[in-house]
């Protein structure tokens, strides 16, 4: 059960309404973190940046490509709401994210990915050397920026103990090993 609880949308204020009705006409949904993260507008919004870097690093590296950057960081980060998310986003797609066959640049940002969780002071030079030769420094910094959001997202999740989203049920790990 989750430390802090949700908003109650009709006891609100305007301002975290209005924040509310904002995150619904802009993405068509309303997740239990965000419910949860609404009790302070401010700190929503800058969970909310995920999307804005998103949106920079696209079209260089693509929804697939994220998805797999995000799960790894998510799996590292041992986050199962922020998994079954990323997991959802692949099998809706049309892949196994049980059984990925990952192509250089996917595996590339899955090592990332993991490594930034592992130990972020210990990222192997070797691995930014191959990062360094596919992608510009903007991109990069776009890219280290989002991990650091994604990061944060799954750190919430785990502290806070946010209540899992029923909708993503099907989707956890659990789910498919038991639909085996």
């Amino acid at each position: 059960m989750s430390h802090l609880p949700q908003i109650d949308y009709d006891s609100a204020s305007e301002e975290i309404r209005a924040a509310h009705d904002e995150e619904i006409r802009l993405r068509g949904r309303m997740t239990n973190m965000k419910r949860t993260l609404l009790h302070s507008p401010v700190a929503h919004r800058i969970y909310a940046e995920w999307f804005t870097l998103r949106a920079e690093l696209d079209p260089v590296i693509s929804d697939r490509e994220i998805w797999i950057f995000s799960h790894a960081i998510s799996k590292a980060a041992k986050s199962k709401i922020a998994i079954s998310f990323f997991r959802r986003a692949l099998i809706n797609n049309g892949f196994n994210p049980d059984a990925l066959e990952l192509s250089d640049e996917e595996a590339l940002l899955d090592t990332f990915g993991k490594a930034i969780v592992a130990d972020s002071n210990a990222v192997p030079v070797e691995l930014w050397a191959k990062l360094k030769e596919r992608y510009e420094t903007k991109v990069l910094v776009d890219l280290v920026a989002f991990a650091g959001i994604m990061l944060a997202t799954a750190v919430f999740n785990n502290v806070v103990e946010v209540d899992f989203d029923p909708e993503l049920e099907a989707f956890a790990e659990s789910a498919s090993s038991s639909a085996s």
